[in-house]
């Protein structure tokens, strides 16, 4: 096989903190139709955080695939 038990982890833990980048992202739906609230929609989490956590797991499957 190409790839070790140890890049298999490493691409586990991957994939595993893209889906908690999405998980973070989820979520927004005003309380009310009628009112918009900007801090529900822009907040720290879904607009910093949830982008920083993808691109974390991203760099892990590179990692992953690359690592001998």
């Amino acid at each position: 096989m190409v790839f070790k038990k140890d890049n298999f982890i490493w691409m586990g833990i991957g994939i595993a903190l893209i889906a908690l980048g999405m998980i973070l992202m989820l979520g927004g739906s005003m309380p009310s139709p009628d009112v918009w609230d900007d801090s529900i929609i822009y907040s720290w989490r879904r607009t910093v955080l949830a982008p920083v956590v993808i691109l974390i797991g991203l760099g892990m499957q590179v990692y992953a695939i690359f690592k001998k």
